[in-house]
């Protein structure tokens, strides 16, 4: 049976396996070759559609679940982490930053111009290394695919910005990617198409933290996991089963309509996969008590989250060397057609100038192999590397228990969703207006107002034996009324 995956990279991966090998096969082998170790985070997905993938299901044979003679995957995230940080290696990371590349460019995750402009600049960064006029030129980002359809606006904001970079390496590059990329509202969230039982077109979308309504690309509702009791599906039918609120006595049942058997099935099975993954300590055994139980066996069997983290961090081996490719260029005919076609040049480590080595105090070796190293910077450096965020929505405090179909002991904090601003100024002046602003908002709030005297302290005298004082020697404003609670009386 031969079996071709097409890598995150766009290469082409095949073997020959067995008729009757099963996914784990499969997928083991294409993580060999990639050389990885925390891959419990990706996964092999077969494209009924451009737009609909079904992930492969590593515990059942692979010629069952593939329609047809063709077996042709791709490599894929198939859990996206809600902290990239704590990714162990750099190898890992940089997968992560294919992935998101691809999903930028594919639509399906979303970002504002300026969003875009910083994350082009870090790929930029991490490609083609520091900007080097010798090198580079003056156009030379309109060779990466940025997003579909890019203008020269975006590709002016890229450079402007990538040109301000000093001594960043690649998997620095990557981490700060990470960083912006994360706080997308659509960041790793896994879409399916449905309808609420009024007939009204929407989507319906999994990730970390729970289940997402959005209509019209605008998120209409949201259930987190910890206030989900159960999730079912009957033929077309997609069932939620709510927790009760405080305000509430009785639990609350939500249903979606989805186009079909097939696709409520495997919506229902992508939220248990997420809600095992992610809010599970350890998987349990399948029971063998099953001779006459109702409904579906599929169960997650894979590792969860917490015992991934547990095993990265046993890793002993050194960082892994690897080649970094690039990425799909764009190129331009004579007619002003844009078309698709591979660099002829893998990028493997930035590309230092000889003058800007010499200026940072850098020893140059001709012979040094330029590959990715490990970031080990202090909290500290990789705030001011960071870009100043704004929280859209902050989580509120929910209140977990013990649920009924899904009993789990660990819990997980929900992923917010940001929106991105850029730096328009050299990143010494930003920090140095950022301390400025800090030090007003201080003093600010360490100041005490002066009270205003009212008509009726114009008009008592000082000596008045009516007057009294209030706090710090201050008369007392007006009556107390409602606003008793923002100050003392005496």
């Amino acid at each position: 049976m031969q079996c071709t995956v097409t890598l995150l990279d766009d290469a082409q991966f095949e073997c020959e396996l067995d008729k009757h090998a099963k996914g784990q096969e499969l997928f083991m082998q294409v993580c060999d070759h990639l050389n990885l170790l925390e891959k419990d985070y990706f996964g092999l997905a077969n494209w009924e559609t451009p737009t609909s993938k079904t992930w492969l299901d590593p515990s059942k044979e692979i010629r069952k679940q593939v329609p047809g003679a063709v077996y042709e995957f791709t490599f894929n995230v198939k859990f996206y982490p809600p902290d990239p940080a704590q990714l162990t290696e750099d190898l890992t990371r940089y997968y992560l930053c294919l992935q998101l590349r691809k999903d930028i460019i594919r639509g399906t995750l979303p970002c504002s111009f300026v969003t875009l402009s910083l994350l082009g600049s870090y790929t930029a960064q991490s490609e083609l290394g520091e900007y080097d006029p010798e090198i580079h030129g003056t156009d030379y980002v309109k060779e990466l695919n940025l997003a579909t359809g890019q203008t020269q606006e975006l590709e002016e904001k890229v450079m402007e910005l990538h040109r301000t970079y000093r001594s960043m390496s690649p998997a620095q590059a990557d981490m700060l990617f990470l960083e912006n990329a994360k706080k997308l509202a659509m960041y790793g969230v896994d879409l399916h198409q449905a309808k609420d039982l009024e007939g009204v077109d929407i989507m319906l979308g999994v990730c970390s933290s729970g289940l997402m309504v959005y209509k019209d690309k605008l998120r209409i509702n949201r259930f987190p996991w910890p206030k989900v009791l159960k999730i079912s599906y009957k033929r077309s039918s997609f069932f939620i089963k709510i927790r009760p609120s405080e305000q509430e006595q009785y639990e609350s049942t939500i249903g979606f309509k989805l186009p079909n058997y097939k696709a409520s099935k495997k919506l229902w099975k992508v939220c248990v996969e997420h809600h095992t993954f992610f809010r599970v300590s350890t998987v349990e055994p399948p029971s063998s008590r099953r001779f006459l139980a109702l409904g579906s066996k599929f169960r997650y069997s894979g590792r969860t989250q917490a015992q991934t983290r547990q095993a990265s961090a046993e890793i002993v081996r050194p960082a892994p060397r690897f080649t970094r490719s690039a990425s799909k260029r764009l190129s331009r005919n004579l007619d002003g057609v844009v078309g698709m076609q591979k660099g002829t040049r893998p990028v493997s480590a930035p590309v230092f100038s000889q003058a800007a080595l010499a200026e940072a105090g850098i020893p140059v070796a001709l012979d040094q192999p330029q590959t990715s190293t490990p970031i080990k910077t202090s909290r500290k450096e990789e705030r001011k590397l960071e870009v100043t965020v704004e929280t859209v929505e902050p989580p509120k405090t929910e209140t977990a228990a013990e649920v009924k179909v899904f009993e789990f002991s660990n819990h997980y904090p929900l992923t917010r969703s940001f929106c991105n601003t850029i730096p328009m100024k050299p990143q010494e002046d930003l920090l140095r207006h950022h301390a400025s602003i800090s030090e007003l908002k201080r003093n600010f709030m360490e100041s005490v107002p002066e009270a205003r005297p009212s008509e009726w302290d114009k008009r008592l005298s000082t000596h008045s034996p009516f007057r009294t004082l209030g706090i710090n020697g201050q008369p007392p404003t007006q009556g107390c009324g409602m606003s008793c609670a923002a100050h003392a009386c005496v």
